[in-house]
């Protein structure tokens, strides 16, 4: 698979660039520097290649994300087969401009200079001074109004070897880390795939962005996302947005990883899962930075994790370090379990076989003389395991039956720690009319 980096000064237009190109809105955009710092991936096609493209954070940006910035930008160089180097002519080149281009010559690498919120032709007068960058001709485009997008993709394909890659087609599973800041979300990605593919910090707010990280493992091709961390009351409209992504985030992902503090837990999480949970999405609680807790309050620790984490019990949990490793394949060997469970289909026949061992279990609700009555029942979906129920009375089923009965799907059809959801269907007298219809079967 072809590799692209997108480089530059911070506010020239590297993310609304990236997003422009992968087709939707993967970068936050805003109208200061430094939002991204991470490197992030996105996935284009482009005549019958498949290019992974690379938004970096503003190089030379004079703050103390720089070195931080500069190391993941140099990481997204690896294998890249050619640089985009994006520009703001209209602002006119500045130092940083100049100590990217340095940079840049030093990598080796081909390098095509674009001259973004180029919106019109006679904008073009303001390409001169591009052309003492020492990388030739320019590429004038705009972002912002899609213009000169097809000229840029044109100079990257003359830098790309023949594509005589097998692309698999089994999709890679996409399993999230989310959280609260600074519980070491980061940190355990970095941990799990060896690299340093995510800047790590000490203060709350370093990823400001939900990072995708392609990886294989014995075979298995995987998306892990890192998120922002999510406050209850963001400070800014950029950890707003960052909220929002990172709920995006939930809805594409297969399996969740709830990071929490052994010491940190509240009300928060038990949203953050019922959030993941409600998405029919499997969630796995990683108490992270376990290490930390001394010998002697392992017992007590634990025993207050279990009170705090009551409500999601249903939830697997996993203990780790992303310092010294501990844990780190537990987390990885979870997922795959529960990913499997989330995929699986159960024969019909052996639903109604339990579901006759369940209705001699527990008494089926009553109402005014009148009971409740399951005729069959069918798997109709996976991910998340859907199951219809076909009754007399739909009314008639009550939230702790429903419990009931989605308790033992979990239990007695192996799927513990899996979303299940169930859908009710009436058939017989009662759904074709007739008076008096519960009294006639």
């Amino acid at each position: 698979m072809h590799k692209v980096a997108i480089v530059g000064r911070p506010n020239v237009g590297k993310s609304s660039l990236f997003n422009r190109l992968v087709g939707r809105r993967e970068a936050v955009v805003a109208d200061f520097p430094g939002v991204t710092r991470d490197a992030k991936e996105g996935l284009m096609m482009y005549q019958n290649h498949r290019i992974i493209l690379i938004d970096t954070g503003g190089l030379w940006s004079g703050d103390e994300w720089e070195q931080a910035i500069r190391e993941k930008a140099e990481w997204a160089m690896e294998g890249a087969q050619s640089v985009i180097f994006v520009t703001d002519p209209r602002e006119g080149l500045s130092a940083a401009d100049y100590e990217v281009a340095d940079w840049l010559r030093k990598l080796g690498k081909p390098v095509i200079v674009a001259a973004n919120k180029i919106d019109s032709p006679k904008h073009e007068t303001y390409l001169a001074d591009l052309w003492g960058l020492g990388f030739g001709d320019p590429v004038a485009l705009s972002a912002e109004h899609a213009r000169g997008l097809d000229d840029l993709l044109d100079r990257v394909m003359e830098h790309m070897p023949e594509d005589t890659e097998d692309v698999p087609d089994i999709a890679p599973i996409r399993i999230s880390f989310i959280g609260r800041p600074n519980v070491g979300k980061s940190s355990l990605l970095n941990a799990l795939t060896g690299t340093e593919r995510v800047i790590v910090a000490d203060q709350p707010g370093t990823t400001r962005d939900s990072v995708d990280v392609e990886w294989d493992y014995s075979g298995q091709r995987f998306v892990l996302v890192d998120t922002a961390g999510i406050r209850k009351r963001p400070d800014t409209s950029i950890e707003e947005y960052a909220i929002e992504r990172s709920k995006t985030a939930i809805e594409r992902s297969d399996v969740i990883w709830l990071v929490v503090n052994a010491s940190e837990i509240g009300d928060h999480e038990l949203k953050l899962a019922n959030l993941s949970y409600e998405s029919g999405k499997p969630v796995i609680v990683v108490v992270n930075k376990w290490d930390l807790v001394p010998d002697e309050e392992l017992k007590r620790t634990e025993r207050e994790l279990n009170e705090k984490l009551h409500h999601i019990a249903y939830a697997p949990r996993v203990y780790t370090s992303a310092i010294n490793d501990y844990g780190i394949h537990d987390m990885l060997a979870e997922a795959m379990k529960l990913y499997e469970k989330w995929q699986s289909r159960v024969p019909t026949s052996e639903l109604n076989r339990w579901l006759g061992i369940w209705t001699m279990k527990q008494r089926m609700p009553n109402f005014h003389g009148k009971s409740l009555r399951m005729y069959f029942m069918t798997q109709v979906e996976t991910a998340p395991p859907t199951f219809a129920v076909f009754c007399n009375r739909a009314d008639f089923v009550t939230r702790a039956y429903e419990g009931f009965l989605m308790n033992r799907i979990r239990e007695d059809l192996g799927m513990a720690g899996v979303p299940v959801r169930l859908k009710w269907k009436e058939k017989g007298p009662y759904k074709k009319g007739k008076k008096g219809g519960d009294d006639e079967e």
